[in-house]
């Protein structure tokens, strides 16, 4: 079990994605920035990351990919914004929400990493925002800006890196419709299960939970799903407790921008090699990218404290997820229930 925790695999990644990775979330951070809307360029920025669902050797299905993510990362954004008014109604959209973009990234082929992960934290950070109608339009606003800056650098990108490249993509085997009908209900269940617990115990800042519950799930088998909660838990402590050195420092707000351009190219180029290392970065880089300026400036105790705390119960809850996701009983139960189910309707169909 440890030795899988700290494996360092090799990877055949471009080298050149991670840096174009951090070109896109560090051109609206530093526009907001420069501009004087830092929580707005934040927002952007994290909408940005669509730049990750580059996954195709060809351009016109790529910016395709691209263009599809954005609409729906938008979309995320906008559900989770509208329903941020009831934290006792935000569960339950959350995993409606969760649960639909599992089953519309099955149909479009997109469910490989990193699948549904980014809409939902996108979705996760809406839904915990103070509601304020009046802001709302201009929220999504930016959010749009941050898909459109991704999909205009990553054209320029792959028009650059696709010119002489030949490359035949390899089909992967594709799960049927049922079990993933199935996942997809889990995935839901299990989300809005952990934005439920996070607001039932009040915590400031309950996105963290239903993200790390997310993040645990995407495990690829039971085992994995238990090692990665071990390498989230961990990688975490080690996150914040870097996280907390570097607020000490109390860094100016374009420090910050740089920090978070840095953070994410170095995530990017460690998120294939080994996961409890990425976290550590990636647990830097949410803090800088998500939490307000007041918190990042006041209280790093407490910040340091309460984020553990959080994404402890999440990755808890993920690897509960992941044990109930991989089980071969559930999912044959499930496929019996779902056939019957059709046979039933056809049944009333022909009547």
């Amino acid at each position: 079990m440890f030795r899988h925790i700290f494996e360092f695999k090799k990877s055949a990644r471009p080298w050149h994605l991670p840096l174009i990775a951090g070109i896109c979330i560090g051109v609206p951070i530093l526009g907001g920035y420069f501009s004087g809307y830092m929580a707005e360029g934040k927002l952007a920025s994290l909408a940005a990351l669509v730049i990750l669902y580059i996954q195709s050797f060809d351009l016109v299905k790529r910016m395709m990919t691209l263009m599809v993510c954005s609409f729906t990362i938008l979309l995320s954004f906008s559900v989770g914004i509208v329903f941020s008014f009831n934290p006792a109604i935000a569960p339950l959209v959350l995993g409606l929400l969760c649960f639909s973009v599992n089953r519309v990234l099955y149909y479009m082929d997109l469910d490989r990493p990193p699948g549904n992960f980014f809409f939902i934290m996108v979705a996760s950070v809406a839904i915990c925002m103070p509601f304020d109608l009046a802001k709302i339009p201009s929220q999504i606003g930016f959010v749009a800006i941050g898909t459109m800056i991704s999909c205009g650098i990553g054209l320029v990108y792959s028009v650059i890196t696709l010119r002489n490249l030949t490359i035949v993509e390899q089909k992967k085997e594709k799960k049927d419709t049922h079990a993933n009908l199935i996942e997809s209900v889990i995935y839901g269940g299990f989300i809005a299960l952990s934005l439920l617990v996070a607001n039932l115990l009040k915590l400031d800042n309950p996105y963290w939970v239903p993200t790390s519950c997310l993040a645990v799930m995407q495990g690829v088998t039971t085992h994995h799903v238990i090692t990665r909660g071990m390498q989230r838990v961990l990688g975490t402590f080690l996150g914040l407790g870097l996280a907390w050195l570097v607020l000490l420092l109390q860094p100016s707000a374009l420090e910050i921008c740089f920090m978070i351009i840095g953070l994410q190219i170095i995530a990017e180029f460690l998120v294939v090699r080994n996961y409890a290392i990425t976290v550590v970065f990636i647990t830097v880089l949410t803090i800088l990218l998500a939490e307000r300026g007041d918190a990042l400036n006041s209280q790093p105790n407490h910040l340091f404290v309460a984020r553990f705390f959080d994404i402890l119960i999440g990755s808890v809850i993920g690897a509960l997820g992941g044990l109930v996701l991989y089980n071969k009983q559930i999912h044959d139960q499930g496929k019996l229930h779902i056939e019957k189910a059709k046979m039933r309707m056809n049944k009333k169909r022909e009547i």
